[in-house]
């Protein structure tokens, strides 16, 4: 999930969509928190659970900070011993890779590691890709999915990042800022994008061939033909005739959308989605009001709230609506998810 604008509900579809696609679907699921902020840790965990889990001896279990911890002392491998945290102490029904605070700090190592990249120095290729090494690990645990919570930067954190993904969507928000956003993504992916390949391509053929032998996980970025599609959420409705319909205001920044998408993202669409580009709206979420701090003060997934959890009275209706569109969102991301996958 990338989106450089902050407060388009990112961490929410991340964690809800995960989580449905492990209880509902039967994927075997993890989420991987790259955010220094640590918001899809705490909505996982609860914020309680959370704190505990920076302020006491972890020896049991890895942060994202542990697995870049041979980075940040100047190695070029990550910790593969991967303690995760499992889906059967959760509600989410998903494994988890914790954030950490720290990992702010390895912005600037990995700044580092991106400029010896440009200078065909293959630490910093090493370095730069360290999540397509953490993707080996955890293909080889069977996992389904991995998802990555970023946070809204267009950041050496986020680079490498994406570097190791196969794929990414875009959350958006009904604004105009979110429109902007999708032109910031694309000129910032074809920049550092270009810049690996160049890079990379600029290293004789014979000692390339010795690298990938050496280093199997220093390849160029997949997610170059990896956009699978977009979500806008948090639109507000009004009742019209008593059926709820989104407001003008949300309708004329919504038709801006599609072809704001076709015209910045289309260079990196897998070729099986350019013919119908419609597909690439994986659907709409409405603003659902008290239902996300709700979920969240109980670290529950939207869908698994009950009246344990304080859900009451309309609430009922908004879930039931909810799990219509998440369901929706689901299985519009799998079908573009195989098609994507067929050509790589």
């Amino acid at each position: 999930m990338f989106n450089n604008k902050g407060g388009v509900g990112k961490t929410t579809l991340t964690c809800n969509l995960a989580s449905f696609l492990a209880t509902e679907r039967g994927k075997k699921v993890i989420v991987v928190d790259c955010d220094p902020q640590c918001n899809s840790t705490q909505l996982v965990l609860g914020v309680e659970p959370a704190a505990k889990l920076y302020m006491n001896a972890r020896e049991s279990t890895s942060t994202i900070s542990d697995i870049l911890a041979p980075i940040d002392t100047g190695e070029s491998d990550i910790n593969d011993d991967i303690n995760v945290l499992r889906a059967v102490d959760n509600r989410f029904g998903v494994d988890l890779i914790a954030g950490d605070p720290q990992f702010a700090i390895t912005e600037d190592r990995l700044a580092d590691a991106w400029k010896s990249l440009t200078a065909m120095d293959i630490e910093g290729f090493r370095r730069t890709s360290w999540n397509s090494a953490l993707r080996a690990v955890l293909n080889e645990r069977g996992y389904d999915y991995a998802f990555y919570d970023i946070g809204p930067s267009l950041g050496s954190i986020n680079r490498s990042v994406l570097a190791g993904c196969d794929n990414f969507l875009t959350p958006l928000s009904s604004d105009i800022f979110s429109i902007i956003g999708i032109r910031n993504i694309s000129n910032w992916l074809s920049k550092w994008i270009n810049g690996y390949t160049h890079s990379w391509q600029s290293i004789e053929p014979g000692l390339r061939s010795q690298w990938l032998t050496q280093f199997p996980h220093i390849e160029p970025p997949r997610i170059g033909s990896g956009y699978v599609g977009y979500i806008v959420q948090q639109y507000i409705t009004k009742s019209y005739g008593g059926n709820r319909r989104a407001t003008t205001a949300y309708e004329n920044i919504r038709t801006l959308v599609p072809k704001q998408v076709e015209e910045s993202l289309t260079p990196f669409l897998p070729s099986a989605l350019q013919a119908d580009q419609e597909q690439l709206n994986l659907g709409d979420i409405p603003h659902l009001y008290s239902l996300v701090p709700l979920a969240q003060s109980n670290a529950v997934p939207i869908s698994g709230l009950t009246s344990k959890d304080g859900l009451v009275g309309s609430q009922y209706r908004q879930q039931e609506s909810y799990r219509a569109m998440i369901s929706k969102v689901a299985d519009a991301f799998l079908e573009n998810m195989e098609l994507a996958s067929a050509e790589s």
